[in-house]
């Protein structure tokens, strides 16, 4: 098995990013406009804000710095992919290790209920791989698993709303007195 990175490295490879907004959180825009953060030089994490998935993204950054290192990615994508196959019967089948028949993305997200350590694992191993492959930034991520890397993020903060873990705040209401919230 290959050294893992330090936690310090993971969170360095998330800092800062012009692309990771933008490719992790604007897929969720159908539940909340929200989507751009801003990088927070204090606190070195994303600035939170009312009806935003920022502070979700810092978490998720976190579980990925202090995951350990899975032997390997694909096993826990297999297993997600095979959740897919076995509980809601979709038509895939996995040909040449690549899974075929649907999105990937897709067959993943639809595996993952109930599964967050196996995605939380199989995103920490896409980021350590990419840093073995100099890869050092997520900004610097070849095209192909730069995209499937902020798939696995956006899918573990899609569950995350899914299963109320979310700390995204809803929006307070301008009309009560009482400090009530618009719901989300």
């Amino acid at each position: 098995m290959k050294k893992a990175h330090s936690s310090n490295i993971i969170r360095a490879f998330f800092a800062r990013s012009d692309y990771l907004d933008r490719m992790t959180l604007r897929p969720l825009s159908h539940i909340t406009l929200s989507w751009e953060v801003q990088w927070d030089l204090e606190s070195e994490k994303y600035e939170p804000e009312y009806d935003s998935f920022a502070d979700d993204l810092n978490v998720v950054i976190e579980q990925l710095a202090n995951c350990a290192r899975p032997a390997s990615y694909h096993s826990h994508e297999d297993q997600l992919a095979e959740n897919t196959l076995r509980l809601l019967k979709w038509p895939i089948q996995k040909k040449k290790g690549r899974w075929i028949g649907a999105d990937y993305a897709a067959i993943l997200e639809q595996g993952a209920f109930g599964e967050m350590s196996t995605l939380i694992s199989a995103a920490c191993g896409r980021v350590h791989a990419a840093i073995d492959h100099g890869q050092a930034h997520f900004d610097e991520m070849e095209d192909g698993h730069l995209v499937m890397l902020a798939a696995l993020i956006t899918i573990i903060i899609y569950h995350r709303d899914c299963n109320g873990t979310s700390l995204r705040l809803a929006l307070p209401d301008p009309n009560a007195l009482d400090g009530a919230v618009v719901a989300s």
